[in-house]
Parts: structure tokens; sequence; C-alpha cells
């Protein structure tokens, strides 16, 4: 099957900035105090709901995979980009990551306790949203658990240097409203939804959505 030009892109964008967006990038625990705490909230969720694995979708050099595993759950990391699953594996050897697309996991319906998307959701282009959200709500258990934190707006930007280099990917930020219902209409019940607008981000903001798959 041909890879999708936007994931291509993506995957040949960020095997390029791997180690700069390693060293650049803030790990999880200096992120602001909201976004520890909708991690934090989301692995409690998960960890009453009985546990099983977690997928952390987009996991770059795995440092947020590792900050969930310390905060409890079973968690493996799947990225789109060979050279973050590189990083990750050698910098995270006990735990485990895939490399691969977000939107076809290769995963059993039904057999994961939670789902982080984290700063990745918005790399795929908005009318193919429902199907990555169908995707998403296959592979939960029912009553498990999704956080998907990122960017939200009303545009597209397309983005020429990232890290210190040359990229060729775009994002596809989408109103938090239109968010909510592509959720629901997956399958999803939304239960916490923090909304940080971005100063001088010219109606951009960053969001929080917690939300639990309902039953088949």
């Amino acid at each position: 099957m041909t890879e999708p030009a936007h994931l291509a892109a993506v995957r040949a964008s960020y095997d390029t900035v791997a180690a700069d967006y390693l060293r650049l990038v803030v790990p999880p625990e200096r992120l602001d105090p909201v976004s520890r705490a909708m991690l934090a909230a989301f692995a409690e969720l998960v960890r009453e709901s009985g546990g099983g694995e977690v997928a952390d979708l987009g996991c770059g050099p795995g440092r947020v995979t590792a900050y969930l595993a310390r905060l409890g759950l079973s968690a493996f990391g799947v990225d789109v980009s060979g050279e973050m699953v590189a990083l990750a594996r050698r910098s995270y050897p006990q735990l485990r990551f895939l490399q691969g697309a977000m939107g076809d996991l290769g995963v059993p319906d039904g057999t994961l306790g939670g789902l982080l998307a984290w700063y990745s959701v918005h790399h795929t282009p908005a009318d193919q949203l429902p199907a990555l959200f169908a995707e998403f709500h296959r592979v939960l258990a029912p009553g498990g658990h999704l956080l998907l934190g990122g960017h939200a707006g009303d545009v597209r930007l397309d983005h020429t240097q990232a890290y210190g280099h040359s990229v060729s990917y775009a994002s596809y930020l989408v109103p938090v409203a239109r968010l909510v219902e592509l959720l629901e209409g997956a399958g999803f019940t939304v239960t916490a939804r923090v909304e940080q607008p971005r100063p001088q981000g010219g109606g951009r903001s960053y969001v929080c959505l917690l939300a639990e798959s309902r039953t088949r």
C-alpha cells in the first residue's frame, strides 16, 4: 500500500529532526502544571478501570511513554518515524516501541486500556480524523480512556523549518468543538475538556480532551 503523502512528509521530517527534537523539547516533568495534571488524571483513570496496556501514539523519543510507565501504566510507544523509535529504544530499553502509523495500529479489537495522543493528531488532515478516531475506538476496550492533547484552531500551517532543520509537513488545526463532535461520533464520551488560549496565537489554543470509549 502506498504511504499517504502527508504521512510520508511527517515521517521524513521527524527522521531529520529527531536528535535536535530530543535536545530542544522539554521533558514531561517540565510541562506546565495543567498538562501534568491531565496526564496524571489519565493515568489514574486507566488504573482505576482495571489497567491494561496503554499506547502512546506519536511517542517521539519515548519520554512521555516512560513518564506514563512511572505513573504506573503498562505503556508502549508508536511512532511513524524510525529515527524517533530508535532514540526511544536506546533511551528506554525496558519499554516497547513500534514504528507504525496511528491510523493503522494492527492491534486486536478492544484490547487496550488507554490511548494517549499527545501533540500528534494535528498532523492528520481534518477530513481523515473520523477514520483516525474510529481506529482509536476500535482498539480500546469498552470503558477505556483516551487523552488527546495538542493544538486547536481553524487553520492549516505549512512548516518548512523546525528544530533547526528544513522540513515539509503541515499542521491541520481543528476547533475544539469540532474535535469533541468527531470523538463523540466515533463512539467516545468526552469526560473532561481543558483549553488554554495561546497568547498572540492568532486564535489558536492548547487543548486536552479526556474521553471514555462507549460500549460497542
